[in-house]
């Protein structure tokens, strides 16, 4: 394995669904879960992005190729998705979610409150096949995989090692770290988007590179 190109992907994981853009999520469930289910949910939501991203990594350029699908559409899509979520952030919206954390605070409802920004966080899967279907290799591939697992477990230990701050962090200020984090992340699906349409040549943006 490369160490540099470990080392990339691992930066490209890290700030995409590193603990900085992960653990807000996992405060606002802390507040009405226990601090040993939410550890369980932790660990069960973790698996499951490590398994959903290990299928898109090994399977990337098959995906793309079978679907048709271009890496700027890729781009636009993940760039879409994820500011329409971002959006709610700000506006205090819980995208994704069919219930409340204060109806349903049981193990499947925390895990469904992880979907959107953390098992199939749209960012990071937009990455995953990116970054897998950027060399046509098995052994760039696992690379990447493997970065983005490392990612994930770095996620996990963060978690079970906070989760009693994050219980005890007032709901207010969660609030407030939300939705600056959604003005943030907004932003990035505005740049993705971006680089997107640069990448389909639309006149105006070659400018950004």
């Amino acid at each position: 394995m490369n160490a540099f190109s470990y080392s990339a992907a691992f930066i490209t994981f890290f700030s995409v669904v590193g603990p900085p853009k992960v653990l807000l999520a996992f405060a606002g469930l802390a507040q009405v879960h226990p601090v040993s289910q939410m550890r369980t949910i932790a660990l069960i939501s973790s698996g499951a992005a490590v398994l959903v991203g290990l299928v898109m990594g090994i399977t990337a350029p098959w995906l793309l190729d079978v679907f048709h699908i271009s890496t700027p559409a890729l781009q636009l899509a993940g760039g879409v998705i994820f500011f329409i979520y971002a959006v709610g952030l700000v506006l205090g919206l819980h995208l994704g979610s069919n219930t409340t954390h204060q109806d349903a605070p049981d193990l499947v409802s925390g895990v469904r409150e992880l979907l959107m920004p953390y098992v199939v966080s749209p960012l990071a899967m937009t990455a995953v096949l990116i970054e897998a279907a950027a060399r046509d290799s098995f052994s760039w591939r696992s690379t990447v995989v493997g970065a983005y697992v490392s990612v994930i477990a770095l996620d996990l230990i963060c978690v079970v090692l906070l989760a009693r701050v994050l219980r005890r962090t007032h709901h207010a200020t969660i609030e407030l770290l939300g939705r600056l984090l959604g003005l943030l992340l907004a932003a990035v699906g505005v740049d993705l988007v971006l680089d997107g349409l640069s990448e389909l040549g639309v006149p105006g943006l070659y400018l950004r590179k």
